[in-house]
């Protein structure tokens, strides 16, 4: 007989033992797969803040400081993906930090992609940068999705340090946007493009969404930021601050 309460004893606590040892395999599975999304995340940051500083780093062919500086928040899609023949589409992730004060939010991670019709061939990358001007141009990042062309417009920015009619025309614009490809940059009107928080990318660096990360009562401070996207507000303060 004790023998058997043994035995029943014994078989009672191989299913415990069984979900403790799952449960350990898969925390483990779930804090590697987060800190893949960490390491990708932060290049991503990582290739944004290069992405601007060479497009700046020409001031005869970089974004206007006028315009920079009246700037709510910069947008940086690197090595966005265009292919296509006849009717085409892009793809791309970046970032997005809005200005706050003495400098700039963390940046949070979004999706771009949208169709285009026209004469294309094979596949090319371009990387683009988009100035939101005003807080209602900003406010549709903190929806799910935002639509250029749909509830917000973009406008081609002009480049180089020009203080024009029309550089002084697009301070009331929404949305300026630019492209760059094969080196060169330039001013683009985007329409049909939608940009979308990557929430995946956003909790597992932050442990909240775009929304939060952008949200205009978040308080940040470059030592609340985690270490691999310092960067990117640091690149942006770089060229324009507001104190």
């Amino acid at each position: 007989m004790e023998k058997v309460i043994k035995f029943i004893r014994a078989s009672a606590f191989i299913p415990v033992s069984l979900l403790l040892i799952l449960n350990v395999a898969t925390v483990a599975q779930s804090q590697t797969k987060n800190a893949k999304k960490v390491a990708e995340a932060t290049k991503e940051a990582q290739k944004a803040a290069q992405v601007f500083t060479e497009i700046m780093n020409v001031p005869d062919k970089a974004i206007p400081q006028k315009l920079l500086d009246k700037a709510q928040a910069v947008a940086v899609f690197p090595g966005v993906i265009k292919a296509g023949f006849i009717i085409g589409g892009r793809a791309g992730d970046g970032v997005i930090s809005r200005r706050v004060k003495g400098g700039w939010s963390a940046p949070a991670f979004f999706n771009l992609a949208g169709g285009s019709v026209g004469l294309q061939i094979g596949a090319s990358k371009t990387d683009f940068v988009l100035l939101f001007m005003n807080d209602e141009a900003l406010g549709g990042l903190l929806k799910d999705k935002f639509e250029i062309g749909g509830e917000g417009s973009a406008a081609a920015g002009p480049v180089g340090r020009s203080t024009s009619a029309s550089t002084d025309a697009l301070l009331k614009a929404g949305i300026i946007s630019y492209s760059r490809s094969k080196g060169l940059f330039a001013g683009l009107e985007i329409k049909g493009t939608v940009i979308s928080p990557d929430n995946n990318d956003n909790l597992a660096v932050y442990g909240m969404k775009a929304n939060e990360v952008l949200s205009p009562t978040k308080k940040w401070t470059t030592t609340k930021m985690p270490a691999g996207v310092r960067i990117v507000p640091k690149t942006l303060a770089r060229y324009s601050v507001r104190r």
